[in-house]
This record gives C-alpha cells, sequence and structure tokens, in this order.
C-alpha cells in the first residue's frame, strides 16, 4: 500500500469505483469542471490569502490537483522540523512520560500494559515517573479509582522510599493524602478535602515561585508548600505511595488534561502538528457535510444533521482525500479524545432523543468505507475507551448532565451495528460494566443536594432499645414529607441515566441484528460468561474482582433489560412463560451446554455426579457419558490441571524490572489489556434428540464458550440447544429464547458473587443516621438537663449538638442518593423476582430426583440471601409485606428450606442460616434439625434452634446486649442480632419428638452437651492466652482471628445453654424422669456443666472478669449477662417450675457435685463473698489492657436486679425462691452423715456406689459407668465385657 500523504494521485489507501465505463465522462466531471472547481475551493480556501479571490481569478482545482492543495494547507503553519518534537527547557526525560518501572519503584506493584495505571499489592509502595523538571510551572493529573490510603505528589532523585515510608515521608517529598485529608513532608498537617474514587487530582509544581499546590477535580485546594527546595541538581518526579488493593492512573499529558491550570504545562508535551492538522481536516470535513450541489450548478449551504452518505459522487470522493490524511491521525488517543469526541459531542449538544441524531450513524458508515480495517478499530477503541474514562472520572452535578451527556454519545456509537459488534467482540468486556455504575458523592455540596434536597430529615424518637418509634409530632411530619419531596425529585433525575444505561443494553442484547455476522446478544453472552468465570476463579484475589458497587448497578439494569425482551418474546409467542414466572431449566446444570467452572453444585464436586450418577443421566435425561471423559476428569486430573492451570495463568506481572502486564481493570481502563479468561474443558455428551421411537444414542459436540454460535445456544431443526436432556418431570413448551435462560442464569451467579455482599455494605450509611440522630438525641437531653451554673459544660454539649446536625445533615442527603439507586422500590421489586426465579429453578431441579444433585449451590445461597436482603437491607423504606404475592413467596422458600434442610441429595450446604418453617413437612425438618450434632455443621442447626425459642427464654426478649445499645454492630445480619420471633407451633413439635423418641432425645442431648463442654473449655483457653499477653510488660497485639475465634466460642456457648433451657422447658421429663434410661446420666452431666460455667464466671477477680473488663475489639459480645441468664434460666425450670420430685432429683444432683458452690447463685443477685447486696449497672467500666485491675472496693458486681428492662419481676421473684431453697438444702446436706470412703464410687468419689456390673460383680456409681458405656463395653478394672448393670444397695450391717 502507498504510503499516506501528499501525491497527485486522488486516491492511495483506496480505489474506488464509482460508475461504469460507459458513464465516466458524465461522472469525471460531476457536472462541470468550474462547478468542481468553485465546490473544492470552498471546501478548501486558502488560509494564506487576506481575502478569497475572486472566483475569475483563482486557479481552477480539480481531484487531480486536489492531493498537492491539502498538502499545503495542511503544513502552513506546522512547526519546522528542528524545533518539533524537542523537549520543552525545565523538564528532563522521555519524551513519552510513563511510570518507571525498571528502577524507580519500592514494594509489590501491579502495572497497567501503557505503564501509567497501577494498583498496589503490598503494605506502602512507591513508585515514580520517568521524567523529572526543574524549572518552570508543570502539572499532572491522577485519576483515583479507590478511595483508601495514598500519598500522591513529587520527589527528588535522592528520595528513598520502603514499606513504612513513602512519597511525602522524606524531606525532598511532597504528597497530598486524600483518605486521611492531609499534605506529607516528613510531618503532616491537615489540607484539602476528602477524595473519592472517580475523582482527579491535579498535581501543580511551580518551580519558579517554590510552590505546590493541588486541585480536586478543578478545584483548588490552596497552597499546600511553598519555599521547596530548588537550585542546581534538584529536580522533582511525580511520584505516588499506595497500600494494597488501591488503584490510581496518571495522566501525564498523553491525553488531554480533563483540568488543565492556566500558566502549567503537562510533563508530556501534545501533539501540536498533529493537533493542527486534525482540526483542519475536521473543519473540511465539517464543510463537506455542510455544503450541497445543486441542479442550478450553484454551491449551497445546508444543515449537516440531514447529510447521508448515499449523495454525491463528488461529496465521497472529496471525503475520501480528506480521510487519506484524517485517518492515520484518528489512532492516536489524545487526538480521538480531543477532536473526534468533542466533534461527535457537539451533535447531540441540541438534546432530544439519540434517534433525532442520525447523523453519528452517517459518520460511521462513511469511517467504515473510507479508513482501512485496522484504522477503524483503533480508532472506535480508542473513542470508547475515552468515553468510558470521561464516564467514570466526570463530577456529579444535581442534573448529572456530564453522566447524561456521555451515555447518549456512548448510545450513539452502539447503535451503529457494526460498531458495535467490533466494540462488543474487541475492546467493551470487562469495561462495558462501569457505564452501569452511578457512583454515589462522598461530598454532597458539590454534587448539589443541598438545593436538591433544602431539607432534611432523620428519626427522632427511639425506645429502649434505641429502635426507631414510629410517633412523630406535626412538625416531624412536614419535615419528613419535604425530604421525601426531594429524594422523589433526586430519583426522577438518577431514572434519566439508568434508563440510558438500560437502552444500551437492550441494543447489546439485539438478536435480530444478523446483517453484518453473528447477532450482538450472543457476542454479549459469550463475554458475559467470561466475565463471570474471572470473577468467579478469582475471588481469592481482590485485585482482580470487579468492584461490587459496579455489579449492583449492572445486575439492576441487566434484570431490566432482560424482563424487557423476555415480555416482547411472550407477545409474540404467547405460549411462552411470562418474566414473572420466569425460572432456569435444570438441563442447564448437567448437559454441559454452559460452563459453570468450579462452582459447587448441590451434590458435590461435577466430577463425582459424573461418574455417581450416569446411569441416571441416561434413564431419566437420556444422556450418556462418554467412559474416557468420565476417567479423564476425576480428581487427580482435575488438581492437575487446576495446578498447571494456575501456574500458566497471566494473572498480571509484578514491577520487578521485567514486562508489566495488566493485572485488573481496578485502575483506569487502558488498552492492551491481556485476555485472562481460561476456557474450563466443556462435558463431552452423547446426547440424543427425542423421537418418537426408542431413543437413538448420538454424539453430540460441545464448545467452549467462545466457539459457541447461535445455534449451539438457541438450537434448531431439531437440536434443543441450550435445553438439551429434557427429563420426563420437565414441562414440554417453550420458556423464552434460549439465549435469555443463560443470561438469567449469569444474573443469579453475579448476585451471588458480589451484589449480596455490597447490598449489606451499603447500610452501613443507615446506620450511621441512626447512630447519629441517637447521639442528638442524647445530646439534647443532656442539655435540657445541664445545670444553669454550669455553663462550660452547656457549651460543650451545644457544640456536640451543632456537630452531630451538621453530620446528620450530610448522611441524609448521602442516604437519599444511595436509597435511590439501591435500595428503592424498583431495585426491591429486582432482588424479589430473583428470589422468586430461584424459587421455582429449585422446585423444577427437585423434580428431577436424583438430577436435582446437578444443581448449582449458588441458586440456594441466592434464594436464602436475597429473602435476608429483602428483610434486613431494604426497610424501613420499603416493606416486604407490600411485595406482590409476598405471603406465597415465603411459603414456598420455607418449603423448600423445610425439605432440603437434610436432604441426602446435597452435601456441604452449611450457608442456611435460619428456617421460615411454615411448611406441611416441618415435622420431618424438626426430625433432622434434632438429629445428633456431631459428623454435620452443628452450629448453624443449633442457631436455628435458638430462633425458635428467643423470645421465651430467661431474660430473652432482647434483640441486642444490653452494655451494646449504644454501639454499633458489625453486621446487623448475625443469627444473635435477629429479632426476637418464637415459634411455638415448633416448639410443640420438638417436645412430642424427643418425648416419643426417647433414644433420639438421648443421643440429641448428649451431642449437645459434648459440644457445650468443647465450645465453654475452648473459649476459656483462649481468654487465658488473651490475659496473659494483656499482663506483659511489652505491648502486644492480640491476632484479631483469635479474638474472633474467641467470641464466636463464647455465642456458642450461650447459643447451647439456651437450646437446653429449651429441651427442659418443653421436655423436662428427658433429666428428672429415672425411668428414662438416660435420664440420671443427662441430668448429671448438665449440672457438672452447668456448676462450671457459673464457678468460672462468678468468681471473685477471676479471669472472665479481667477479660470482660478489658473491652477489646471483637470480644464486644463477652459479657457477664447473656451466659448467666442462660444458666439461671436452665435452673429455675429444674429446681422451681418442675413438680416436687424432680425439683428434689435435680437438687440432690447439683448439691452432690463436687464443683457445686453456694455462693455461685448468690452471685446472680449480686449477693457475693465481699460485698453482699451490692447493686450494680449493667455495664461494667472498662479498664486498658496495660492498666492494673481494679481494686476490691471499687468493682461493680453482677446482679439481675440491675437489668429490670430484661428481667420480669416475677422472674426476679423466682431466682430468690431458688436461692432460698438451695441454701437450706446446702445446709442440710451438710449437717447430713458423711458417706464412708468404702461407700464411694472408686472412679468419681463424689457419688456413692449405686450399680453393680455383670459378670466380673465390680462397682461404681450409676453415673460413671453409664457415661462409660456410651463409648466402651469393658469394666473399668477388669477389662471384661459388660453384659448388664444392676442396682446396688448395701446390705445393713449388724449392730
Amino acid at each position: 500500500m502507498s504510503s499516506k500523504g501528499g501525491g497527485s494521485t486522488a486516491l492511495t489507501r483506496r480505489n474506488y469505483r464509482l460508475a461504469s465505463d460507459t458513464d465516466k465522462p458524465k461522472v469525471t466531471g460531476l457536472v462541470n469542471e468550474k462547478l468542481l472547481s468553485d465546490y473544492l475551493h470552498h471546501v478548501f480556501p486558502a488560509s494564506h490569502l487576506p481575502r478569497p479571490p475572486l472566483a475569475s481569478l483563482r486557479k481552477p482545482l480539480g481531484f487531480q490537483d486536489l492531493g498537492a492543495h491539502l498538502e499545503r494547507l495542511l503544513t502552513e503553519g506546522e512547526p519546522t522540523e528542528d524545533t518539533r518534537d524537542q523537549p520543552v527547557d525545565g523538564c528532563l526525560g522521555p519524551l513519552t512520560v510513563v511510570l518507571d518501572h525498571t528502577s524507580g519503584f519500592e514494594g509489590l506493584l501491579f502495572v497497567d500494559d501503557d505503564l501509567l495505571g497501577v494498583i498496589g499489592h503490598s503494605n506502602f509502595s512507591s513508585i515514580r515517573a520517568t521524567t523529572c523538571v526543574y524549572r518552570g510551572k508543570w502539572a499532572y493529573e491522577v485519576l483515583i479509582s479507590s478511595q483508601g490510603l495514598m500519598q500522591i505528589g513529587w520527589c527528588t532523585l535522592n528520595c528513598r522510599f520502603n514499606q513504612e515510608e513513602g512519597v511525602g515521608d522524606t524531606p525532598d517529598s511532597y504528597a497530598y493524602d486524600g483518605n486521611r485529608v492531609r499534605k506529607w513532608n516528613v510531618t503532616t498537617t491537615n489540607y484539602g478535602k476528602s477524595w473519592a474514587a472517580g475523582d482527579i487530582v491535579s498535581c501543580l509544581i511551580d518551580l519558579d515561585e517554590g510552590t505546590i499546590t493541588f486541585c480536586l477535580n478543578g478545584q483548588s485546594l490552596g497552597t499546600a508548600f511553598s519555599n521547596i527546595k530548588m537550585g542546581p541538581g534538584v529536580a522533582y518526579f511525580p511520584a505516588i505511595s499506595l497500600s494494597f488493593k488501591e488503584s490510581v492512573a496518571f495522566n501525564f499529558g498523553s491525553r488531554p488534561l480533563r483540568y488543565p491550570v492556566e500558566g502549567y504545562l503537562p510533563l508530556q508535551n501534545p501533539p501540536t502538528a498533529d493537533l493542527l492538522r486534525a482540526h483542519k481536516l475536521l473543519g473540511y470535513i465539517k464543510t463537506v457535510l455542510s455544503t450541497t450541489l445543486d441542479t442550478q450548478e450553484k454551491v449551497l449551504e445546508k444543515d449537516s444533521a440531514c447529510w447521508s452518505l448515499h449523495g454525491e459522487p463528488t461529496t465521497l470522493v472529496t471525503l475520501a482525500h480528506i480521510f487519506n490524511y484524517f485517518a492515520p491521525l484518528m489512532c492516536k488517543v489524545y487526538l480521538v479524545e480531543d477532536v473526534l469526541m468533542n466533534f461527535l459531542l457537539g451533535i447531540l449538544e441540541g438534546g432530544g432523543s439519540v434517534d433525532e441524531h442520525p447523523l453519528i450513524q452517517q459518520l460511521l458508515d462513511l469511517f467504515w468505507l473510507l479508513m482501512e480495517d485496522y484504522e477503524v478499530n483503533e480508532c472506535l477503541k480508542q473513542l470508547m475507551m475515552s468515553l468510558l474514562r470521561a464516564y467514570r472520572f466526570s463530577p456529579i452535578i444535581p442534573d448529572l448532565g456530564f453522566q447524561i451527556h456521555y451515555l447518549r454519545l456512548t448510545t450513539a456509537i452502539l447503535r451503529h451495528e457494526k460498531s458495535r459488534k467490533y466494540l462488543l467482540s474487541n475492546v467493551l468486556y470487562p469495561f462495558i460494566v462501569v457505564f452501569f455504575y452511578i457512583k454515589t458523592p462522598l461530598r454532597v455540596k458539590e454534587a448539589g443536594l443541598e438545593e436538591l434536597i433544602p431539607t432534611t430529615w432523620w428519626p427522632t424518637r427511639f425506645d429502649k432499645e434505641g429502635k426507631e418509634s414510629k410517633d412523630e409530632s406535626a412538625e416531624e411530619r412536614l419535615r419528613r414529607r419535604a425530604y421525601e419531596r426531594g429524594c422523589q425529585r433526586l430519583k426522577k433525575r438518577i431514572e434519566v441515566v439508568e434508563e440510558l444505561q438500560v437502552q444500551i443494553l437492550k441494543l447489546m442484547l439485539n438478536n435480530k441484528d444478523k446483517g453484518t455476522g453473528e447477532a450482538s446478544r450472543y457476542i454479549f453472552l459469550n463475554k458475559f460468561r467470561k466475565f463471570l468465570q474471572e470473577n468467579a476463579s478469582n475471588r481469592g484475589h481482590p485485585t482482580a474482582l470487579c468492584p461490587p458497587e459496579y455489579m449492583v448497578c449492572f445486575l439492576h439494569r441487566l434484570i431490566t433489560a432482560v424482563r424487557s425482551y423476555w415480555d416482547e418474546g411472550k407477545m409474540r409467542n404467547p405460549g411462552c412463560v411470562s418474566s414473572d414466572e420466569a425460572y432456569v431449566p435444570p438441563q442447564l446444570f448437567y448437559n454441559g451446554k454452559v460452563d459453570y467452572f468450579d462452582l459447587q453444585r448441590l451434590g458435590g464436586l461435577l466430577s463425582h455426579l459424573k461418574k455417581t450418577l450416569k446411569d441416571d443421566l441416561a434413564s431419566k435425561a437420556n444422556i450418556l457419558m462418554d467412559p474416557a471423559e468420565i476417567q479423564a476428569t476425576s480428581m487427580d486430573d482435575l488438581d492437575e490441571e487446576e495446578e498447571s492451570g494456575s501456574a500458566q495463568r497471566p494473572f498480571g506481572a509484578v514491577a520487578m524490572g521485567g514486562a508489566l502486564a495488566r493485572p485488573s481493570w481496578l485502575s483506569s481502563p487502558t488498552l492492551g489489556r491481556a485476555n485472562r479468561f481460561l476456557s474450563t474443558a466443556a462435558v463431552s455428551l452423547m446426547t440424543p434428540r427425542r423421537p418418537l421411537a426408542p431413543p437413538e444414542k448420538v454424539k453430540v459436540r460441545t464448545l467452549a464458550v467462545e466457539q459457541r454460535t447461535e445455534e449451539d445456544i438457541e438450537g434448531s431443526h431439531g437440536n434443543d440447544g441450550l435445553l438439551l436432556g429434557r427429563p420426563l418431570e420437565e414441562p414440554d413448551h417453550p420458556i423464552t429464547e434460549k439465549s435469555l435462560l443463560e443470561i438469567l442464569d449469569g444474573i443469579v451467579m453475579m448476585y451471588n458473587l458480589s451484589v449480596h455482599q455490597q447490598l449489606g455494605k451499603m447500610v452501613v450509611v443507615s446506620d450511621d443516621v441512626h447512630e447519629y440522630a441517637v447521639a442528638l438525641k442524647d445530646t439534647e437531653e443532656k442539655i435540657a438537663r445541664c445545670p444553669a451554673r454550669r455553663p462550660d459544660i452547656l457549651e460543650e454539649l451545644q457544640k456536640s449538638q451543632k456537630v452531630f446536625a451538621e453530620k446528620l445533615n450530610h448522611l441524609s442527603r448521602r442516604l437519599a442518593w444511595i436509597n435511590a439507586t439501591i435500595y428503592c422500590k424498583d431495585k426491591m421489586l429486582d432482588v424479589y423476582w430473583l428470589l422468586r426465579v430461584c424459587i421455582l429453578t429449585i422446585q423444577h431441579a427437585d423434580n428431577t430426583g436424583t438430577l436435582f444433585a446437578f444443581a448449582p449451590e449458588f441458586y440456594l445461597n441466592v434464594a436464602m440471601n436475597s429473602y435476608s436482603s429483602l428483610k434486613n437491607y431494604f426497610s424501613p423504606s420499603n416493606c416486604m409485606d407490600q411485595l406482590p404475592g409476598y405471603e406465597d413467596t415465603l411459603t414456598q422458600l420455607a418449603a423448600i428450606l423445610a425439605k432440603h434442610f437434610a436432604d441426602p441429595r446435597i452435601v456441604g450446604t452449611g450457608d442456611i442460616t435460619e428456617s421460615l418453617c411454615l411448611s406441611p413437612r416441618r415435622v420431618s425438618m424438626m426430625r433432622n434439625l434434632l438429629a445428633p450434632y456431631e459428623q454435620r455443621p452443628w452450629a448453624q442447626t443449633n442457631w436455628i434452634l435458638v430462633r425458635l425459642w428467643r423470645g421465651c427464654g430467661f431474660g430473652y426478649r432482647y434483640t441486642r446486649l444490653p452494655h451494646l445499645l449504644k454501639t454499633k454492630p458489625e453486621d446487623t445480619n448475625l443469627p444473635s442480632l435477629q429479632k426476637p420471633c418464637p415459634s411455638l407451633l415448633l416448639q410443640r413439635h420438638m417436645a412430642e419428638l424427643l418425648s416419643l423418641d426417647k433414644d433420639m432425645a438421648a443421643s440429641f442431648l448428649n451431642s449437645v452437651l459434648n459440644q457445650l463442654n468443647w465450645a465453654f473449655s475452648e473459649f476459656i483457653g483462649m481468654i487465658q492466652e488473651i490475659q496473659q499477653a494483656a499482663e506483659r510488660p511489652e505491648r502486644n497485639f492480640v491476632d484479631t482471628r483469635q479474638l474472633k475465634v474467641c467470641a464466636t466460642c463464647f455465642d456458642l456457648s450461650v447459643s447451647l445453654l439456651r437450646v437446653l433451657e429449651m429441651t427442659v422447658t418443653l421436655v423436662p421429663q428427658i433429666f428428672l424422669d429415672w425411668t428414662r434410661p438416660s435420664a440420671e446420666l443427662l441430668l448429671r452431666r448438665l449440672a457438672q456443666l452447668l456448676n462450671q460455667v457459673l464457678n468460672r464466671v462468678t468468681a471473685e477477680r477471676n479471669l472472665f472478669d479481667r477479660v470482660v473488663n478489658l473491652r477489646l475489639p471483637g470480644l464486644e459480645s463477652v459479657d457477664h449477662y447473656p451466659i448467666l441468664v442462660a444458666v439461671t434460666g436452665i435452673l429455675v425450670r429444674i429446681l422451681v417450675d418442675c413438680e416436687r420430685q424432680g425439683v428434689s432429683r435435680a437438687a440432690s444432683v447439683l448439691l452432690s457435685d463436687p464443683c457445686f458452690q453456694l455462693h455461685s447463685i448468690q452471685h446472680l443477685l449480686g449477693e457475693g463473698e465481699t460485698s453482699p447486696a451490692a447493686a450494680v449497672l449493667p455495664q461494667t467500666p472498662a479498664v486498658h489492657p496495660g492498666d492494673p485491675a481494679a481494686a476490691p472496693a471499687e468493682r461493680k458486681h453482677f446482679s439481675l436486679h440491675a437489668y429490670t428492662d430484661y428481667i420480669h419481676e416475677e422472674e426476679e421473684q423466682k431466682v430468690e425462691q431458688m436461692l432460698a431453697f438451695l441454701t437450706i438444702e446446702s445446709k442440710q446436706a451438710a449437717a447430713s452423715t458423711p458417706t464412708s470412703e468404702e461407700d464411694l464410687c472408686p472412679i468419681c468419689y463424689a457419688h456413692s456406689i449405686s450399680a453393680v456390673f455383670k459378670p466380673c460383680s465390680h462397682k461404681s456409681c450409676k453415673a460413671c459407668i453409664n457415661q462409660h458405656l456410651m463409648n466402651n463395653k469393658d469394666c473399668f478394672f477388669c477389662k471384661a465385657t459388660i453384659t448388664g448393670v444392676e442396682d446396688y444397695s448395701k446390705k445393713p450391717t449388724a449392730s
């Protein structure tokens, strides 16, 4: 191909045949030579002349002379060869400025392919640029992709950084930190504003005045440093230090600065000559578009918006000459962003819908016609990435004008079929997700929310537990309604952006655009599946994942678009299923047509299921597994493939002196990103069609994701596509287009990957509003009570009141934004729809019998998690009860949980955290819950049983523990923080089962007692280690994981005690009816554990007290109240509420236990040994780990009397009655004649001999032998096999 440039030939890049040879004379003249000359002079005026010459004096211009004429015009005003590409004075280094990945870094970093984006991968990594400045005024920009800990600024070559000290921590380095809102130069002071992801920081240095300034989104933050070091040998490099997972992208001038500052130059020179040429050529293009030749041989002006590619040949040939020069320039990112993108945005500035601006479509047709394929490909890629950067890093303004502007142009470009398919195939994924994100403003004032929502509101009335009260005054009601009106105004503006985002998705989901190859939907589907694979396979590598806040927005837009296409298909084919009844058919889970990567199935590993259920696949779904493939996918082979795959995976390069590969897209989107998607080996199946005759086995070829076509997905001519292998239980009617089924499956997977996590995370803003509102209310009450004689206290309280009010004004407006984008009614309906999809999918899969095991585990997880989010995250702004068909859906979910809780087809599903038991199968579920705890995830089962009891136990009506009322929970969805909601019906079922099935009751309670013994012993061991660490003189830091495990063991101990309390209350005969085989043993074990817990928790100055007083982060739930009231509840049930015989037996066993101490019971009412009847407060004052323990005289003891809001008066009276009864019984026991040592059990020496073994006749107490026989049948003493145990009573001795 000839070189691009001048020359006399009209077309050097492509040959255009405009007409046949017979028409050539007519066409060559185009009308006539004079008109052509006038037209070309009009389009390409000679700019060096002071005024246009008269037509009669101009030299005629034709196409044969146009190349040379155009070359002369373009070279006018260009810099000479001597001045071009020369470095500007005051700057040293390469002309192309990038990050120095060879020597200018410290720590572990991921750097993008273009050497402009960077991600921290160690504690505190630093890197600088390749160019430095020593004179003049210079600027560069940093695009903030994450808002964490970073220090951005300038440093000299002499600065040495490490994992603890970075930019700004050495004498000759200066930095701005928007995370902590400070500036750094060895010392640090407050400076600037907090930054957020999506902001742009401008770093300015004036080496004439010796100052450094920073700007945030174009607004100056003021001079940060003055009198910086200057002079010979001093030059400053752009530099950054950033912590783990933080990411940014630099713009040193390779693209136009978003916020240029007058007088400051970018470090990289702009392409001035190319810019001049591009603007000239664009001017010529604009002239061509707005000029026409009429039939009277005149050159006329016209509206360029009406221009069409199918016009005069003269126009096309003229444009071909222009594009000969223009096309190469459009491969450069600076020119695309500065020239082309601004020109296209200008076309849309007039407003109206995108359909009203067909010129952009015509221009794209022109690009594909007149540019080489590689040129138009590069141009579109740079244009789309520039749009994506502009959208992502645009500031939030009240009308969201910037976001709308860029989305409109994106929509216009994607409306062009050929461009859309190229971008889908080669550019957009995974970056396209950014276009669906609406970022939350961190700075409310700059986003204009004060004008949009002038009146703020927050709850002002709270109950004893700090929960919002629904009572409000007339003034509060007016404020709330004004606030809600402002929220509605905001929501309407956000809906404009969301509608544009949905339009973009609908364009990409179009399956009718087959004029230029494969339809867009199938390209989108394959790319979408790869995107999911990347996020599912790299969950252990946070830098490789799509941020969850992006996924939330993407999920909602995708649901809207999919449901729109689904319902359109329903209108065309009424026999299909409506989107309200959408589900994923079970065939997708086992026929190998959809890749689920390495995600767990309900029945375990896929390789295991293919081997064990191959006969079921053949009989139920007419699918035969290839024996060779079964062998190839054994677990050993899979492990080897995983190891080799992980070794070869181009996960990203580390900055260690070699070439750098881009590891992630968390930094600013750049080009040249390595493809990290690995195709998982598909399952080869031999699948027959379904003729009327007996099935004939035929081999079906399965393809990797990227190789699938429309026919592989949708099927044709008897091929069912994705729905191969329909079981007989599945109805034989169309559901919808098969491609939509796979997209729906991907939506469910996406919710499971990160969307649910993000929904829970964003609730923190609502929690903050509640927390500050409670603090403000408390402060106002203190102001009202403040005595007039203390103006100093009043002043401080008023300052606090002002701070809380300002914070609430800010948070309430920010919460309005979050509610509009995440927690509004529309978004709630989307999550509810997903819940219904999962329920229907599980029901259809369940009908397939054993093939149910192939269903991915995430469907069950999403069913539970979506219900949890609807219940906990969307209220109180939206209520679940208002959802359509809510009760039926809840009943269906409960039935699924009840049926599948212990389903043998399901393995490893320990994520079920609660049960909504409204199902006819509840008795069966209760039987599964009461199975022994060994060999299964017992903790989750125990929490379910606790939920059934919570609200009925002794002092167990709280939602949050008394000492934590004024603190914010880390996770409001924890089982221990659920609102009390006992189930009397299921309690009755539990009582019936335990009463009738004595063996099940004994094994269940023994397992509960075993786990309680383990959990409490582990807890005591851990707090001993924590106390020892706290008492050491040197500073020690206890591992947060150890603290978390310690708190978990404590919570488990409390929950197990509550289950025992429930059992004792519902079925006391299990312990007190000694005609039952294990009753006495169970009672003795229970008494032993209760005494151990009481002794450990109630002893004076004991280990438990000291650790509780430390108030360590992570041990907030560890306190006296929860564990002591649980033990008290059990004791009250067996010593007060039972019949006389049972009480007598319980008291006898309790008092006979060697660990029993009466003062432990007295401690419950504050009647300890050192300070009897001491009244206490619920909250013990904190003691610093390094401080000595409080003196005995200053200690405050636990007492149930202090918790009048949590313990009823009747309950207190029962405790007092129990204490009085035990006091009398203990005195009587002490006064009784002691048993001689010969009559004591030789095993425990605590009880009298009461059993004799057969046949060996050795003796012990019943408790010891019964406990021994649970695990061993050999005699303690002679090892003979025990065949029976008989009662033993000592014969009276002769007097």
